[in-house]
């Protein structure tokens, strides 16, 4: 076949395919040049879910006429040196504008503020007209319409008006999460009106995610070597059935990278369920030379030179404010609780009954919300608790044995007081300002995991192997476990080469069981190959462990004595991660003095 050379138009064409996917694609690039450009303030109007109309308006610093010609051909850009790896822009690769100007109408009017007056020009289906004069006070107005009307095959592929609309709120939320600083407002035919104002980190994180995430969020702020790691996360106990609500930004860039995603998925491990997600925004700033952004045209994915020290930066980085964060639990279930409540209903039902002061005939002893007396079991609560697999003791004796000199000195501490255990299963606790109603089983669960976690830190013990197990692999692999040998050691898995192509298994970690070493072996391979670490096998053994701790806890239904139930609470508030269990769920929920008397309208 005869080698041709292609069109400039069909080379436009032929990147719009990479750079612009979506409406949301180009809404993605119009404000990165916006930022780029010095914006204090970034409008969009959209119609249609893009396809009609997309607006952007910014007061940057503009273009001259010159540079406007420019910026309409490819790889023409103000934002790059001749070093690829010195990027400290969003957008550098100069195929943007060109690109959506070969399958839309583009209309760009700009304006320096050194200029007598603005410049316009237009790009229709890839053909230029102008520069010409035109009116603008400063910054650009980019306006296209009609996209991919020269490539209708595209339309085709597009989702729904909606559909297309979400996707654009879900690309101008990242960029007004990734600068705080800047006002952002998106408005039109098919939304409702959006604006952030200028904010602080933490203030804008709650623009977006909502005030909630603000009261349930930790700080993050660690360094590691050239990496520095910034934002917040939730606690475990606030989360999310998805990973829609995970934010990361390299260097102030908006991305999606499967090696955070994996880090964050790593440190959330010990506190949630597979199927549930923290809330977060990861602000990492490293050197552009160590990490590479030329990975692919939407500049979306990023490629670190160092993975190793950034997963370890943001694993250890979140671990540790979770150790920090101690027994503290989300306030959603403070809130669930004043919604659960319903306050008039139980006037309305027992209205029947008691009719108000005037009503002789009302006898509190035949009320369906007469008081029930106290249960002889409770004053009977057996022993069998001490000689259960628990991490603390107590002497004998029950909530009556209790004076109140020393409940006020429990009071004192974080989690108050013991005064009563309900359905065998949730002790109430007063303290100086309000009450609280703990978990016991899921309270005792993690107290008994981290003790776990402890005792693993000091070297798993393995399980010899009668016979060694031989697991043939590709020799690439067996040179990355080789390479892990050492750190597989300390989890109780000793493993060594034999010949080119199979590992012999020695050990296995004898907290495991009867194991596949064979899976076990091919898994880890995977992992290290994907990732480059080995966590999978630590992650199996927490998991492990955290079976034990449920089924060695204190049980549900069990009758704790006033001093069992007050040593729970001061084991609690030494735990780390005590607010939630290894499941993810609250193991206590605080109500304050003020929560209690808004429920009854004080």
């Amino acid at each position: 076949m005869q080698v041709i050379r292609l069109s400039e138009s069909v080379i436009n064409q032929i990147a719009a395919g990479e750079v612009v996917e979506r409406p949301a694609s180009v809404i993605k690039e119009l404000i990165e040049n916006a930022v780029d450009a010095g914006a204090s303030r970034v409008d969009v109007v959209t119609a249609a879910g893009g396809k009609n109309l997309i607006k952007v308006s910014d007061d940057g610093g503009g273009m001259s006429q010159e540079d406007l010609t420019l910026a309409v051909e490819r790889h023409c850009t103000s934002k790059l040196s001749d070093d690829l790896l010195d990027i400290k822009t969003l957008g550098f690769r100069g195929e943007a504008l060109p690109s959506i100007g070969s399958v839309s109408r583009l209309s760009i009017t700009t304006r320096r503020v050194d200029e007598p007056h603005a410049w316009q020009i237009k790009v229709t289906g890839g053909k230029i007209e102008g520069p010409s004069p035109a009116a603008l006070s400063k910054g650009t107005v980019v306006e296209v319409s009609d996209l991919f009307y020269s490539t209708p095959a595209r339309l085709k592929f597009l989702k729904t008006d909606r559909a297309e609309t979400n996707a654009i709120t879900e690309i101008f939320k990242r960029m007004a999460l990734a600068f705080p600083a800047i006002r952002f407002s998106i408005h039109g035919s098919d939304r409702s009106q959006l604006e952030y104002a200028p904010a602080g980190r933490l203030e804008r994180i709650n623009q977006v995610l909502g005030k909630s995430f603000g009261e349930n969020a930790l700080e993050i702020d660690a360094s590691r070597e050239n990496v520095r790691l910034s934002g917040f996360a939730s606690l475990p106990t606030y989360n999310r059935g998805n990973a829609l609500h995970q934010f990361f930004f390299v260097n102030g860039r908006p991305v999606k990278d499967k090696a955070l995603l994996g880090a964050v998925r790593g440190a959330y491990s010990d506190f949630l369920a597979h199927s549930r997600h923290g809330v977060l925004a990861l602000f990492v700033d490293i050197d552009p030379h160590f990490v590479d952004v030329n990975v692919h045209p939407a500049k979306t994915d990023v490629r670190f030179r160092d993975p190793g020290l950034v997963r370890g930066l943001i694993v250890g980085s979140l671990k540790q404010a979770f150790a920090q964060a101690g027994h503290l639990a989300s306030s959603e279930g403070t809130d669930g609780i004043m919604k659960a409540f319903k306050p008039g209903e139980f006037a309305q039902s027992g209205s029947s009954s008691y009719q108000g002061a005037g009503n002789t005939n009302f006898d509190w002893r035949q009320s369906a919300y007469r008081p029930e007396p106290a249960p002889n079991g409770f004053q009977e609560a057996q022993s069998e608790f001490s000689h259960e697999s628990t991490s603390f003791s107590a002497p004998s004796g029950s909530m009556t044995d209790v004076d109140e000199v020393q409940i006020a000195a429990e009071e004192n501490h974080p989690l108050g007081a013991a005064r009563a255990q309900l359905h065998k299963n949730y002790i109430v606790s007063q303290t100086e300002n309000g009450l609280i109603i703990v978990d016991q089983h899921a309270a005792h669960e993690r107290i008994v995991y981290e003790a776990l976690k402890v005792g693993m830190e000091g070297g798993i013990p393995s399980q010899l192997l009668l016979i060694p197990e031989v697991v043939e692999l590709p020799e690439e692999d067996v040179n990355r476990l080789v390479q892990h040998a050492e750190a597989l050691e300390k989890l109780g898995l000793a493993i060594e080469q034999f010949g080119p192509g199979a590992i012999a298994v020695r050990e296995t970690p004898a907290m495991l069981g009867e194991v596949d070493a064979g899976e076990l072996i091919r898994n880890l391979a995977d992992e290290i190959a994907e990732w480059g670490s080995s966590d999978g096998l630590k992650d199996r053994l927490e998991y492990v462990a955290a079976t034990m701790a449920c089924h060695g806890s204190v049980r549900s239904g069990r009758l704790l004595k006033g001093d069992e139930m007050n040593a729970l609470l001061r084991q609690m508030e030494v735990t780390p991660n005590a607010g939630q269990c290894n499941h993810g769920r609250p193991t206590y929920i605080e109500l304050s003095l003020k929560d209690i008397e808004r429920l009854f309208g004080r």
